[in-house]
């Protein structure tokens, strides 16, 4: 996840803030000259601004080679774990809803999810540069846009959410989704080895989301 200070100012320019919508809201990676197009900005001003965007962690792009002589085209879109700043495009969110709606008719429980959440914790692991489980976990949940802030607990380590881009799923669907979220969080922890997620606290807890991870530990 970006710093908060370096997000706010590079979108305090209403220039990269429109540029920064655009890229939100498009369901495809945008060109320069998209964006050029759509907001009736010089190109090259609109590289200017995507260069500031991609140092403070916002944006991030690609080389397009077309099978043709010169320079490659570069698409932009929003960096993962970026803040979507409820922008995020219409379709995404009705699918997600309704892959929620699908599980729960199909009769799918907290047991489920949490075994689906797992097996993309490992997989997450399996490319993450630390090789503590408490910092490859913090990473990806940063990564995912939750925000984490690392302290200590009774039992191990402590990594608070200070927010959660499932909110708005996990308050329709929460014991599909917070149980998911859990999975995920073991799997990783359980890939990388050398600890356990002793405690996993949801929305609908007295406390704030939280995991706590006993490091050190082995999983059973």
């Amino acid at each position: 996840m970006a710093d908060l200070l370096v997000v706010l100012k590079a979108l305090g320019d209403e220039t990269r803030f429109a540029m920064y919508q655009e890229l939100v809201r498009s369901t495809a990676p945008l060109s320069a000259q998209d964006l050029a197009d759509r907001l009736g900005l010089h190109a090259n001003t609109v590289r200017l601004h995507l260069d500031r965007l991609r140092e403070a962690g916002l944006v991030e792009g690609e080389a397009q080679h077309r099978g043709t002589v010169g320079r490659p085209q570069h698409l932009y879109f929003p960096a993962a774990g970026a803040p979507g700043l409820g922008l995020d495009p219409a379709a995404h969110t009705l699918l997600a809803g309704l892959l929620g709606e699908l599980a729960e008719r199909v009769g799918a429980g907290a047991d489920q999810a949490a075994s689906t959440g797992r097996a993309w914790g490992v997989e997450a692991a399996k490319r993450a540069s630390s090789r503590s489980c408490l910092r490859a976990l913090e990473a990806e949940l940063a990564r995912l846009g939750f925000e984490p802030t690392l302290g200590d607990a009774d039992g191990g380590q402590r990594i608070d959410f200070l927010h959660c881009p499932f909110r708005e799923l996990a308050e329709a669907y929460p014991e599909l989704v917070c149980n998911l979220h859990r999975g995920m969080c073991e799997g990783v922890v359980d890939q990388v080895g050398g600890g356990r997620v002793e405690d996993f606290a949801t929305l609908y807890d007295h406390e704030p989301c939280h995991v706590t991870v006993a490091v050190g530990a082995e999983s059973d």
